[in-house]
């Protein structure tokens, strides 16, 4: 009987608790994975120092000789996880779109519904902007924001799929929340080359 009674008490507790965390993740904030270089130096600075020291030429024939391929892959895997940065997603900013120019927001890509992406707002709706490598001026139209990667050697953005529908924001990451050593707040900037006008 008293098994019984304690696994009751157990199983109401965990469904109360995921119900609640769920809630949270869902309503407030979550926590968010970010991978890649096209937030590169935002997010992920360690990522080419790991990745430049582990496919250094001589670095890489010294490990060949000692190690299997599956193996080198696999340190490959780990250095990246460690190497990649995770954020914190607020999401009171969606009720109703509360963005502003500079702000780094998560995202479903317009291309791919499954795929989320985190990129740096640019322009907002009614904001005029021009496109890289041209003298056209785009208006963001109304319920639409232009978002682009810091690092646009290795960002796939607005410069390829045009606006972002508002709808497809996840939350704003305002903070860095692992690795340990970089634990803070995300800066708010918008690059001086890439200013919009109203």
């Amino acid at each position: 009987m008293g098994t019984r009674n304690f696994l009751w008490d157990f199983g109401k507790k965990c469904f109360t608790f995921g119900l609640i965390g769920l809630t949270i993740s869902d309503r407030y904030a979550s926590i968010a994975h970010v991978q890649g270089l096209s937030m590169y130096p935002t997010f992920n600075p360690n990522a080419r120092t790991f990745m430049g020291s582990l496919t250094g030429n001589i670095v890489k024939r010294k490990l060949k000789q000692v190690l299997p391929s599956c193996v080198l892959k696999l340190i490959a895997m780990i250095i990246l996880f460690y190497a990649d940065d995770y954020v914190l997603l607020e999401k009171f900013c969606l009720e109703k779109y509360k963005f502003s120019h500079g702000d780094v927001i998560a995202f479903r890509s317009p291309n791919n519904h499954r795929e989320k992406q985190i990129k740096r707002i640019i322009a907002l709706p009614g904001d005029w902007i021009t496109a890289p490598h041209s003298y056209d001026a785009l208006r963001i139209p109304e319920g639409h924001c232009w978002v682009e990667g810091d690092n646009s050697a290795s960002s796939l953005d607005s410069r390829s799929f045009g606006p972002v529908p508002l709808g497809l924001a996840c939350g704003r990451a305002t903070h860095i929340v692992w690795p340990p050593q970089r634990i803070g707040e995300i800066e708010r900037r918008i690059p001086h080359d890439r200013i919009s006008f109203g």
